[in-house]
């Protein structure tokens, strides 16, 4: 067993998925930072020097890899879940939860992280509108693959408590 984070960007799966593992005592894996680490680039530099299918690549090996863990926690990026082999992964043996927010409250977290610019590919000239499409777009995805959706306007504590309150305890 083990829970996957979905979401669009800034919906607070890294944050959530912190204080799950630590409630847990599971490791945290982060698809984002793990691609990170296996191209020794950010993210922003992969999609601008290699671009988005070299990206999605080797997203898929890093999902394949995380997923084949038990008893972890594990933050996809926004887009990852979009992949059907990656929605397969995900699936595996995991509750999967899908933290929801509406694009206002997504944009306005965008606005306030300061690493987003530095770390993230950039959004098109009209930032919210891109993420206004991007949702559309994804949102139907994320609800079908989620075992369980939450309300991402909530703390972080109340979601990684109602997380706990849905796993199947061990024998």
């Amino acid at each position: 067993m083990k829970v996957v984070l979905i979401g669009y960007r800034a919906s607070g799966k890294t944050t959530v998925g912190r204080l799950l593992a630590s409630c847990l005592q599971w490791p945290l894996l982060d698809v984002d930072r793990g691609i990170e680490s296996k191209c020794g680039k950010t993210i922003k530099e992969i999609f601008e020097q290699d671009g988005e299918p070299y990206y999605r690549e080797i997203e898929s090996q890093v999902v394949s890899e995380m997923c084949g863990q038990d008893r972890h926690v594990i933050a996809f990026g926004g887009g990852t879940i979009m992949r059907e082999q990656n929605q397969v992964h995900a699936q595996r043996d995991a509750l999967v939860v899908y933290l929801q927010a509406d694009a206002k409250e997504l944009w306005r977290r965008m606005q306030l992280d300061p690493d987003t610019e530095k770390n993230r590919p950039n959004l098109s000239q009209d930032g919210f509108k891109e993420v206004v499409e991007m949702l559309a777009i994804r949102e139907p995805t994320y609800i079908k693959c989620a075992n369980l959706t939450l309300d991402a306007t909530k703390s972080s504590e109340i979601l990684a408590q109602a997380i706990i309150d849905v796993i199947p305890s061990s024998p």
